[in-house]
């Protein structure tokens, strides 16, 4: 008697499945994802932005000490050009 088990009725051992309620989505977005495009302006810096200028944000302290883009990138040259030659890209 393979096929039959001993105990219980057939009701009990029966598996059914059930049905999840899906819980009722809002229709509205949440108050910080709501975007007003109407007082959209065009990116000011846009043009100033050359073809493979990556933006790098500075931390407060290092802005503090860096004031322009040319003094941070003299400091990151004499940096690549001290190191040794075989960690350069």
């Amino acid at each position: 008697m393979h096929g039959k088990q001993h105990g219980g009725n057939a009701r009990t051992m029966k598996k059914t499945s059930v049905r999840k309620k899906l819980q009722p989505r809002p229709e509205t977005m949440r108050r910080e994802y709501r975007f007003d495009y109407n007082k959209a302006r065009p990116n000011r810096f846009a043009a100033e932005m050359a073809s493979g200028t990556v933006a790098v944000v500075l931390d407060p302290d290092v802005a503090a000490v860096f004031r322009s883009s040319e003094s941070v990138n003299a400091l990151l040259r004499s940096v690549i050009s001290a190191l040794p030659a075989g960690s350069k890209p």
